[in-house]
């Protein structure tokens, strides 16, 4: 256990009372109606909007997981994460001006914009409850996890001594200050939290123990742990660290902040957005900051660890006062921070606590705006005054804090729980991407597709079918697991698609009127209006989804070379990170010229 300075205390404190300040100070405007409490009047701009996404996914988890990652299969296991790119931007380039044109106050109110019939209302309301209470807990439990363990190593603090503190502040704010309460205090959640990270590598670097990067990156513990690509010649790594992450995870799985198609709380910023040019920057913005840049002071502090805390015997050892069911890997990142001295150590608590409080608060806003506006609002009281549907939503983000924690004392590490959230989606992905340019899919093909995905993650994850049949002794090898999900789960709601009604003209008329997807996809249904003699196409622009896509190409490029730059010039390799900076600033230009075509020029 450390001993905080006055210092420490003072700028722990400070930025306690500067969120919660925040969150007072909005809530009489918040408060007004349930669209100033959930999507502040769908006024922001795209660079605040876009910061509010980055310290959203900047939590306490984030930096264990990657910690957990690193020391288990090295800096090329996070392209489990990093493969995500590729579905973030196409939400950019692709699905963000789709979301602003929807004009809908939810990404689950989608449902019966999109569908129609009892179908789509079952629909919308029970993935309000499935994703706004249910993903939604096991996601913020494993935020408040780290948050337990961050307190066990570094303060002391038993496990609900830590939920009572970090959970209280945050729900006070969250609750009061509704949407923009918590977007304002993402802005200075961020630069905290980057400052923290960023001043911790540094020093942890410098400790006489580590002697250096150049030290570290040569240390025996660490060599093998520096590749940015899986080892070509061990094949069971390279297909589950890289191939199966980009050729089927990043479309195929259903994860919070990064939904196929764009979804959950990255559609609530959209959604919040000034226009669609605002949309479409903000989520730019979130995935250069969220994969480029950001990954390396976690990672170069993952790999001081291996130094230091060469294995969970020897963190155990350091901290014995740590439960035996919380030892993992991930309990490095917070046992480095136990080295650093006073002012700085403050700035990191603050920073920890901010990345905690940004991502609690954002789960907690965005599942209640779930209940109130998709479950309450449409089962219940569907005449609910603007002053009730508020005081739901306070009720409902209290609720949602409370059940988080209690599932958080039961959890053991976060990689965990990320595999669940990732097993549990699988398959579903797919229809959030054809869903807006495909009329035929319908509103059973999603409940089949959540429903199959759902039982047979749960049959191979919790019985003994699942080590028949992956794994050492088992039929097929254990990579195999994530795609044997995912193909039944496809062939299920694509059969079901064809077996069930397709829907109604008028319901897929509307949709199309509205939002403007254009494709291939829709043109029986434009054709079917002609014939009507109604006129659906309201755009005379050929379709932008081409476009789209080589901005999206263009992107991952940028982004990547970007992030391997960063990587190489860290690791001194200076022949790779100038060519990938050239290459970077190549992509930047090509990219730049396509983006007009997707009418994204939001200078």
């Amino acid at each position: 256990m450390i001993q905080l300075s006055t210092i420490d205390y003072i700028l722990i404190i400070s930025f306690f009372a500067i969120t919660l300040f925040v969150g007072v100070f909005v809530s009489k405007k918040s408060g007004k109606s349930a669209s100033e409490y959930f999507l502040s009047g769908r006024n922001m701009p795209w660079w605040l909007l876009g910061l509010s996404m980055v310290a959203t996914t900047f939590s306490t988890d984030t930096p264990n997981l990657v910690t957990d990652i690193v020391r288990t299969n090295g800096v090329s296991g996070n392209w489990v994460w990093w493969a995500f790119l590729l579905t973030g931007l196409l939400t950019v380039f692709v699905y963000a001006k789709l979301w602003r044109k929807s004009n809908v106050t939810t990404d689950i109110e989608f449902y019966e914009l999109r569908y129609g019939g009892k179908p789509a209302k079952f629909l919308r309301s029970f993935r309000a409850v499935y994703l706004g209470i249910i993903f939604n807990i096991l996601a913020m439990a494993g935020v408040t996890l780290a948050a337990i363990k961050i307190g066990g190593i570094m303060l002391g603090l038993e496990p609900w001594q830590t939920v009572v503190v970090a959970g209280l502040v945050t729900v006070v704010f969250s609750a009061l200050g509704g949407f923009k309460g918590v977007v304002y205090t993402d802005f200075i959640l961020f630069f905290t939290a980057m400052a923290g990270a960023i001043g911790a590598a540094y020093y942890l670097v410098g400790l006489p123990e580590i002697g250096g990067l150049e030290k570290l990156l040569a240390h025996e513990n660490v060599t093998d742990k520096l590749s940015l690509l899986p080892d070509f010649s061990n094949t069971e790594a390279l297909i589950t660290l890289l191939i199966i992450p980009l050729a089927v995870q990043w479309w195929s799985s259903w994860y919070p902040g990064a939904e196929p198609g764009g979804g959950g709380y990255i559609a609530q910023r959209m959604l919040a957005a000034k226009d669609e040019n605002h949309a479409i920057g903000a989520t730019f913005f979130f995935n250069i900051m969220h994969y480029a840049l950001r990954p390396w002071p976690w990672i170069i502090v993952a790999l001081a660890s291996l130094v230091l805390f060469p294995d969970i015997a020897s963190i155990h050892k350091a901290f014995p006062n740590v439960a035996e069911s919380k030892l993992g890997h991930d309990l490095a990142y917070s046992a480095m921070l136990t080295k650093l001295p006073a002012g700085l150590l403050g700035l990191v608590l603050a920073s920890l606590a901010a990345a905690y409080m940004s991502t609690i608060s954002t789960h907690l806003n965005w599942g209640s705006s779930y209940v109130v506006n998709d479950f309450y609002k449409q089962q219940i009281h569907k005449d609910a005054s603007e002053k009730e549907l508020v005081t739901v939503g306070r009720i409902s983000t209290v609720v949602l804090m409370v059940l988080s924690a209690l599932l958080a004392l039961v959890l053991q590490n976060a990689l965990q729980l990320f595999d669940i959230i990732l097993m549990f989606g699988a398959g579903t992905g797919l229809i959030f991407i054809l869903r807006w340019f495909w009329w035929r899919i319908n509103a059973w093909s999603e409940i089949s597709a959540m429903l199959v995905s759902g039982v047979v993650s749960m049959v191979l994850t919790f019985t003994s079918l699942g080590e028949v049949l992956f794994g050492f002794d088992g039929v097929l090898p254990a990579w195999a697991k994530f795609p044997f999900i995912v193909s039944i789960t496809t062939i299920a709601w694509v059969v079901v698609t064809y077996l069930t009604p397709a829907e109604n003209t008028l319901v897929l008329q509307s949709f199309y009127q509205k939002t403007q997807p254009g494709g291939p996809g829709w043109a029986k249904i434009i054709t079917d209006a002609n014939k009507e003699g109604a006129d659906i196409t309201t755009q005379s622009e050929s379709w932008s989804v081409p476009s789209g896509i080589i901005a999206m190409l263009l992107g991952c490029v940028l982004i990547y070379s970007c992030l391997f730059a960063v990587g190489y010039w860290i690791y001194a390799d200076y022949t790779l990170a100038i060519g990938l900076t050239l290459l970077a600033i190549i992509a930047a230009f090509l990219l730049k010229r396509v983006w007009s075509k997707v009418k994204a020029n939001i200078l």
